[in-house]
């Protein structure tokens, strides 16, 4: 019990705190003081204080939206193993579980911003829902990998398998692969820089900003701390691919894993510092490219 007490505790307050990680670093790098590292909480606070504002033409679709998707990505992120642990639910085939709970929150999010009438909106959630047509295709060769490795189709040995099965020779290239493809998926899916940028305001180039321009207030706020958490797991799962590590003591374990956690965080804001935005037209190649990378992985642990 203790185990998933700590668990879903890392899960619900060390979200925002990544994105603190990341505008710490690209302030570094410009040369700029930048926000506390706990301003994220400030926000959101700030937002649960504010009224909301609807449009007279949206539905419950409207305002149940930003519930459900923060609901499916919390479930989701009890079926991701933090550090070296067992994740609190896991069982048989709970990987295409993971993969569609983030669906779910994704179609939500959209069917949101099309509930808007307004085409602007509208066209963010075309950009959404395509690139993410895109990048599943990565995250599940990514999958197929680890499953390979761990001769198992639950995320839970998928992801601990290199744990207790040091690599060698090709698995360690296919898991290198792996771990390239699945760090651009997490940008993708985070609307990072390259693929978009979360602090732009230019119309014409936003994507998941553009999605939630109408809501206000409380469940403007539970959008952010979602797409934080969003952010939080897909992390995890990229670490246990690059750095799986352990001390064999508890408590050691989870600050390992914040600690690593914080490096991913400074290596999203070193990404964005010294990377431009992409053309649009540029993102499909970045992510076919990612699911090339997962499917040569792939190819390489059928040798």
């Amino acid at each position: 019990m203790a185990l998933i007490f700590v668990h879903v505790l890392l899960l619900l307050a060390m979200p925002p705190f990544l994105l603190g990680v990341i505008n710490r670093t690209k302030a570094w790098f410009a040369g700029r003081t930048g926000p506390p590292l706990l301003q994220p909480y400030h926000d959101l606070i700030r937002l649960l204080r504010k009224d909301m504002v609807f449009s007279t033409t949206t539905t419950w679709v409207f305002r149940a939206a930003p519930v459900v998707t923060l609901s499916a990505v919390l479930l989701a992120g009890l079926i991701v193993p933090f550090g070296s642990f067992n994740a609190p639910i896991r069982f048989t085939g709970d990987l295409i579980l993971f993969a569609y709970l983030f669906g779910l929150a994704r179609f939500f999010t959209t069917t949101a911003a099309l509930d808007t009438g307004s085409p602007f909106e509208g066209m963010g959630a075309a950009r959404e829902v395509t690139f993410a047509c895109l990048s599943e295709p990565a995250l599940f060769l990514g999958f197929l990998v680890l499953a390979r490795i761990s001769r198992s189709i639950s995320l839970t040995p998928m992801l601990l398998g290199p744990l207790h099965a040091p690599l060698a020779g090709l698995a360690i290239a296919s898991v290198a692969l792996v771990a390239a493809g699945l760090f651009v998926v997490l940008l993708a899916e985070n609307c990072r820089i390259p693929v978009d940028d979360p602090n732009t305001h230019l119309e014409l180039t936003m994507i998941h900003e553009v999605m939630v321009l109408d809501h206000s207030g409380p469940l403007f706020g539970v959008i952010l701390y979602g797409a934080a958490m969003k952010l939080f797991i897909l992390s995890a799962v990229v670490l246990h691919v690059i750095a799986p590590f352990q001390t064999g003591v508890a408590a050691f374990d989870w600050l390992l894993f914040v600690a690593e956690m914080t490096g991913i965080a400074v290596a999203i804001g070193v990404v964005e510092s010294v990377m431009a935005r992409l053309q649009l037209r540029h993102v499909p190649t970045l992510l076919v490219a990612a699911s090339l990378l997962c499917g040569f992985g792939f190819l390489l642990m059928l040798r």
